[in-house]
């Protein structure tokens, strides 16, 4: 795996980088955030930011994976801005809180696979975000939780459908009712998160073990890859029939697909497979 600069544009709290490249022009991408006066909270400009920064990446044809990290040491996201948001009327709020929803939305509509390294506090819109990944990886140290009801509000980007989808219905009903924080551990034994790792000196543990996860599915993301993850959130809000449907779709498309004749060609020759993304 070779280091390679295809782009690393950089806004003024978000930076979106190509980190990893392998010999078939695959990349890891980094969506890295750093507004940490305010705890990479999501305010105006940073929240417009992630949105430039995901129409980057989106459109970009060599990104495989994407890992969200924070480069703010000891946070994650703190969740919304809410001294930015005690200046907005009703009106204002309503628009904003309907943009972050939005932003979860363009997040987990990503074509590649999407993970996120929770190295800190993770709060509120930002366990929202974490929640719109597909992967999840967090500190045992970290802290997580949709504490809303604590600030008499509740969660608005998301959190109330994705956390019952990750952890079960009553679950996520006690964490969202009582506004819990839960650490790292705690949240990979309920299915919140993929792994918990110990925390290291550098503070970057869980992007590290994220890292390695994105290493590990680089190579085998193919068009095959990309048809799934984009059918399977629809699948599992749908009787098994209809999801058995959209699966038989799914399967239908990637018939034709170069990957697949490059998989079946590689297993008969007994080699790695090649993917190309066509």
């Amino acid at each position: 795996m070779e280091a390679e600069d295809h782009f690393c544009s950089v806004f003024e709290k978000i930076q979106a980088c190509m980190s990893m490249d392998n010999n078939a022009g695959q990349s890891i991408a980094e969506i890295l955030m750093n507004r940490p006066h305010a705890r990479n909270s999501l305010g105006k400009v940073f929240v417009n930011e992630l949105f430039s920064a995901l129409e980057q990446l989106r459109f970009d044809e060599k990104v495989r994976v994407v890992v969200f990290k924070s480069e703010v040491k000891g946070v994650f996201c703190a969740g919304a801005d809410l001294k930015e948001r005690a200046k907005m009327d009703d009106a204002e709020v309503g628009h904003f809180v309907k943009r972050l929803r939005n932003l979860m939305d363009e997040i987990a509509a990503l074509p590649v696979p999407t993970i996120a390294a929770i190295d800190g506090y993770a709060l509120g819109g930002g366990l929202e975000m974490a929640l719109a990944c597909d992967l999840r990886v967090a500190a045992s140290s970290a802290k997580m939780g949709l504490i809303e009801t604590t600030r008499g509000l509740l969660p608005g980007a998301g959190g109330t459908q994705r956390l019952p989808r990750c952890v079960g219905v009553g679950l996520a009903k006690e964490l969202i009712f009582t506004g819990r924080q839960i650490d790292g551990q705690e949240a990979f034994s309920m299915g919140l998160v993929n792994h918990a790792v110990p925390q290291n000196e550098e503070g970057d543990a869980a992007y590290q073990r994220a890292l390695t996860l994105a290493k590990e599915i680089l190579p085998q993301v193919s068009m095959l890859f990309v048809l799934c993850i984009s059918f399977l959130p629809s699948r599992l809000q749908v009787d098994i029939a209809s999801g058995m449907a959209i699966e038989g779709m799914c399967y239908a498309q990637n018939i034709p697909t170069r990957d697949r004749q490059e998989g079946m060609a590689a297993f008969k020759e007994k080699r790695p497979p090649r993917f190309i993304g066509k």
